[in-house]
């Protein structure tokens, strides 16, 4: 049986609870009925959105720009245009989120995304086209930041990236499904009268209505209502998620700050979350990842295919790719978990992307350039979910949290606007621009990151010296409640 972590704080001393009433419970099992009742629903529902997102790159090649006669530039504004709307309802959707059940927000927005991106396929010119991507936006908004934040509500910040990471391996994997599947759909070139790429946006979409009505009865809310718990269970669950991050310099339990995990909703906690210093930061992390994360997602057909293989044979090569860094964004959140820090496998990452990222930029071999685009998707996307869980685990506060989580995502989202415009069609097949923007950013991710664990580090350490000092005694039990990720109690993990 796991060792129960003892920094869990204990709020119900006063009705008798302990952190040694739940000693008796299996902790490991506990988490294992967590995972397989919520990860593989979770799973599937992002790898569907990732794919709906995505299959425009595979639609392209099957011949959408042609049949829609589409200029260069009118093929990245429909890929541009989807951003826009997915960064500006990502906030409203995880506030709503908040109000409403998960199990009813989730799939009724992928009800919604499903719907458009089947319609996306009897579009007929660039303005059906630009409008559907627009909506598709607005409906698939509030899927990841959602799903990001609710797992949040049931693992703690030491298992957390894990479970973020199993949950967005099904990006990677949507991207091999996205060419296996646009490879077999694309045979049905002329049933019904439609084009093969048409029938790719209306499978797709259908799967995705079916797939949101059985989300509808297989989603679980919040632990404190989950089913496939005992009432002890329940109890356990909530009460490990309390005080994550406190110190444990504490003189007894009743010195330790009441925070309970579920918080009334309050419109401060959204401004504390805008006016975070971190956040901002994260944000250039973040964009260090999505902006390649995006080129290789939207692009990776298409750069393929520029190098000389038939766009039967550049579908089919995508696969190894995508397979391969699931495996590895599971390996690098695994051992993120296990040595409880984030930075180290992020700044290696972003690293690892640039030397993939340089081999591109540095010849016009298909081979070299295959090989590079490989290790660069294998850094890409590890280093994602890393990004993500590093900034949950340090905001304190569901509320905030759910609202910082938001901001992350839907600004950091813009980098996927950007990305849609930097593989022109004109500079292939060697991309020198498209490649060297992807270094810039990812130059700036890791200069972002450095300053976030220097900042991390030192602020950790002026708390420990204000503790040593006894600061604590300055403040009541509420008032370091209230004051959530900027309380000396709290410890940053970098």
């Amino acid at each position: 049986m796991k060792q129960i972590d003892a920094a869990v704080v204990d709020s119900d001393t006063a009705q008798g609870t302990t952190l040694e009433s739940f000693a008796h419970l299996d902790e490991k099992a506990i988490l294992r009925k967590m995972d397989i009742r919520l990860i593989p629903m979770l799973a599937l529902l992002y790898l569907l959105s990732f794919l709906d997102r995505g299959n425009i790159g595979n639609a392209k090649i099957e011949g959408l720009q042609q049949d829609l006669g589409l200029s260069a530039d009118q093929y990245n504004w429909c890929l541009t245009i989807f951003f826009f709307t997915y960064a500006a309802f990502e906030v409203p959707s995880n506030l709503i989120l908040k109000k409403l059940r998960p199990s009813i927000w989730l799939p009724a927005i992928m009800v919604a995304w499903g719907v458009v991106m089947t319609l996306m396929g009897t579009v007929h010119d660039y303005h059906g086209l630009l409008a559907a991507r627009l909506f598709l936006g607005v409906a698939e908004a509030g899927l990841f930041p959602g799903v990001a934040y609710y797992l949040t509500m049931w693992y703690t910040r030491h298992e957390i990236q894990f479970r973020q990471a199993l949950f967005f391996s099904a990006a990677s994997v949507a991207g091999a499904f996205s060419g296996l599947l646009a490879f077999a759909i694309s045979k049905m070139n002329g049933v019904g009268g439609l084009e093969g790429w048409r029938w790719i946006f209306i499978l797709e979409g259908i799967v995705t209505v079916l797939v949101a009505i059985m989300a509808f009865f297989c989603l679980f809310d919040f632990p404190e209502t989950a089913s496939f718990l005992t009432e002890e269970e329940r109890a356990f669950v909530v009460y490990r998620l309390k005080y994550q991050g406190q110190s444990r310099a504490f003189k007894s339990s009743e010195d330790r700050p009441q925070v309970a995990q579920a918080e009334e909703f309050k419109w401060k906690y959204v401004g504390q979350a805008f006016a975070d210093w971190q956040i901002w930061i994260n944000i250039f992390v973040y964009w260090g990842v999505v902006c390649p994360l995006y080129g290789i997602s939207l692009f990776l057909p298409t750069i393929i295919n520029s190098l000389g293989y038939m766009s039967s044979t550049a579908q089919l090569m995508t696969v190894p790719i995508y397979i391969t860094a699931a495996l590895l964004a599971v390996v690098f959140a695994y051992l993120s978990d296990r040595v409880g820090k984030r930075s180290p496998f992020i700044i290696t990452c972003l690293l690892v992307m640039m030397v993939g990222f340089s081999m591109c930029i540095s010849t016009s071999k298909p081979g070299v350039v295959y090989a590079g685009v490989f290790v660069a998707a294998c850094a890409i996307y590890p280093a994602f979910p890393g990004v993500i869980t590093w900034l949950s685990n340090n905001l304190a506060g569901s509320c905030k949290r759910s609202a910082g989580m938001a901001i992350q995502i839907g600004i950091g989202n813009l980098g996927g606007a950007m990305a849609s415009n930097f593989y022109r069609q004109k500079d292939g097949p060697r991309y020198i621009l498209g490649h060297g923007l992807e270094l810039g950013f990812i130059a700036a991710g890791l200069f972002a990151a450095i300053i976030l664990l220097t900042s991390y580090t030192a602020i950790n350490k002026k708390r420990e010296r204000q503790m040593s000092e006894g600061a604590l005694s300055n403040y009541t039990s509420e008032e370091l409640s209230a004051m959530g990720d900027r309380a000396p109690t709290f410890r940053y993990m970098y």
